[in-house]
């Protein structure tokens, strides 16, 4: 029996392990370094990828996945598939989504629909895996479609950074460009707000950066179960101490520790500490 199939890109950040039970189908991301062009997720690691940038002799360069990446994933997708529902980063940040529409409208024999997720990283990834689990539980296009739009105005993502000059560099700071040259030594604390990285609030040290995006959570979550993603780039002890605060203190139905991925962490920077969450 035909099903729909869920497509995202690898800005999503998602655990492999559900990647692979849900069978989605990641289109990876372009990096650009030194000359050499690189598969978000595929062909550098993580912990590489921060050390050359943290090196500070390297500048990335990242772009969207070609037309023809796209229609080969659709390709793969199109025996097993009624419909197919692709997911990505807001054309306010990225030309992914554009690039996907455009890769869907040359396809004639088989629906897709392109939805916004509206953010990034494991938020991103939290609308992906809502419409992937539909999918699974046998959802038809729309129902599918449906889920992914309303998951996209559900999830918050919180980051807290290191330095801005990651974001200002590849143009997608929004209102965040306000704290740019700051001669404070602060931590921002972004949140996105129609897919752009707009500023929170701001905090002196990394434990009240932790504390202030506890609270904010706490604002949203409150008493009621959540699904919850802590990010982070290059920084895993701290995500995983910052995981063991988010379990004691919140009813957690899913709890996640994801790294960026090198294509996010060309934009967001080493050392960023993030939160991904929504409430049933």
């Amino acid at each position: 029996m035909k099903r729909v199939v869920v497509v995202t890109d690898s800005n999503a950040a998602l655990p492999e392990r559900l990647v692979q039970e849900l069978d989605i189908r990641v289109v990876p991301v372009l990096l650009h370094l030194d000359g050499h062009s690189f598969r978000d997720g595929v062909d550098l690691a993580p912990g590489e990828f921060y050390r050359l940038l943290r090196s500070g002799r390297h500048v990335p360069r990242t772009s969207a996945p070609s037309v023809g990446d796209f229609l080969r994933v659709f390709a793969s997708a199109a025996g097993e598939a009624q419909g197919i529902v692709a997911i990505h980063l807001p054309p306010q940040l990225s030309a992914v989504y554009n690039t996907a529409l455009l890769a869907s409208q040359l396809v004639d024999d088989l629906p897709i629909r392109v939805v916004s997720s509206q953010t990034a990283a494991m938020a991103q990834g939290f609308v992906v895996l809502e419409a992937a689990r539909a999918a699974a539980a046998g959802a038809g296009l729309d129902a599918v479609t449906a889920r992914a739009e309303e998951m996209s105005k559900r999830v918050r993502l919180l980051a807290a950074l290191e330095t801005l000059e990651y974001l200002h560099r590849g143009g997608r700071i929004g209102g965040a460009a306000a704290l740019v040259g700051s001669a404070l030594r602060i931590m921002p604390i972004l949140h996105l707000v129609n897919g752009r990285a707009e500023p929170l609030t701001i905090a002196r040290t990394r434990k009240k950066a932790v504390n202030c995006m506890l609270r904010e959570m706490g604002k949203h979550a409150g008493d009621q179960p959540v699904h919850v993603a802590v990010c982070h780039g290059d920084a895993a002890e701290e995500a995983e101490a910052l995981r063991q605060q988010v379990a004691e203190r919140f009813d957690c139905v899913e709890l996640y520790v994801t790294e960026f991925t090198p294509v996010m962490g060309a934009h967001a920077g080493p050392g960023l500490l993030g939160l991904a969450f929504y409430t049933d």
